[in-house]
């Protein structure tokens, strides 16, 4: 079990080196439970719980049966929360994820029927197969917390994270996700295929249910959250990260480059990352593993640059080629 909240809950002021510590052991706890259920994926349990710590969402783009329910699952139970999983398909209505106001003729009022969205983890199953009007159902709750049906706001539960999947082989009957939802998620990444040795373990423990232990709380993460918006950013990395991003906009290959809500993302994961290593400051190496995942699928890439097989994980590898590293470990 990791520490209680209390032992350290004093939040405000720079973050110590005591904190980072306490913070990195609290993750690398929550990650052990989780690989309980998945196995051999250390780097993306780490990098899914640096976002949920960052407060933002997982787009998950893999090949069916690699584990990504059992992800979502794995870390609502860590963490001792509520999880709810939609599938979404043509046919399903905005109604079905945010929930719908319903008249109760006994009581002659309009009562509100909360729909699956309100969880603290949410894995929306195959995304791209809802109508673009059932996707922008979750516009508002992924950027806003809250839910708003016939004029009403209801707020969702705190931590909140959609982990939202799509399948990149098969995409007959699918929609493509337009660049404002795009957006909203934090990082893109994939779970893949597990190594020899994982998948061997996954055979021999195939006839027992893994349990995933419960090892910190709500509050417990909500204070890593606090904890995330203490890292210490010097002004050189921000100034990296405004580099990297601008770079983006100006590549030949791109369309539509970063918003300043993926350079925003990018230095929120950026702090999480350090904390989840231990470390109560950003580093450039902590920018340079994160740019990909938090900043790739942000990219419009030119219709000639995609038919030349460009990619737009290469075009960010290029521009972390390209843009010099600041000379400094990031201390204050």
């Amino acid at each position: 079990m990791t520490p209680e909240p209390n032992l350290v809950a004093e939040t405000t002021g720079p973050l110590t080196d005591e904190r980072a510590s306490w913070a990195s052991e609290a993750v690398s706890t929550a990650a052990d439970a989780m690989e309980h259920a998945i196995q051999g994926k250390r780097r993306v349990i780490e990098l899914v719980l640096a976002t949920t710590i960052a407060g933002g969402h997982v787009l998950l783009e893999d090949v069916p049966g690699t584990g990504k329910t059992a992800l979502a699952r794995a870390l609502a139970k860590s963490m001792h929360g509520t999880s709810s999983r939609i599938q979404f398909t043509p046919d399903l209505l905005p109604g079905d994820v945010t929930g719908i106001t319903v008249y109760d003729q006994k009581q002659g009022i309009f009562e509100f029927h909360a729909g699956p969205i309100f969880a603290n983890v949410v894995l929306a199953d195959e995304i791209n197969r809802a109508s673009p009007k059932t996707q922008s159902a979750l516009l508002e709750v992924m950027e806003e917390h809250q839910v708003t049906v016939d004029g009403q706001t209801h707020p969702v539960s705190s931590p909140f994270l959609v982990i939202a999947t799509q399948n990149p082989v098969e995409q007959a009957g699918t929609y493509r996700l337009p660049e404002a939802q795009l957006d909203r998620f934090m990082v893109k990444t994939s779970i893949g295929y597990p190594d020899d040795a994982a998948m061997m373990r996954i055979l021999q423990q195939s006839a027992v249910t893994p349990e995933v232990p419960a090892v910190m709380n709500v509050g417990t993460l909500t204070q890593l959250q606090q904890f995330s918006r203490s890292v210490y950013v010097s002004p050189l990395i921000a100034e990296y990260i405004t580099r990297l991003v601008e770079s983006t906009r100006r590549a030949a290959e791109v369309r539509l480059g970063a918003s300043v809500r993926g350079a925003l993302s990018l230095q929120r994961m950026a702090s999480a990352w350090a904390l989840v290593a231990g470390r109560p400051y950003v580093t450039p190496d902590d920018v340079r593993e994160l740019a990909t995942p938090v900043l790739a699928h942000r990219l419009v890439l030119e219709p000639e640059a995609e038919f030349d097989g460009v990619t737009a994980e290469a075009v960010i590898g290029q521009i972390l080629l390209d843009t010099p590293i600041p000379q400094e470990n990031g201390t204050a």
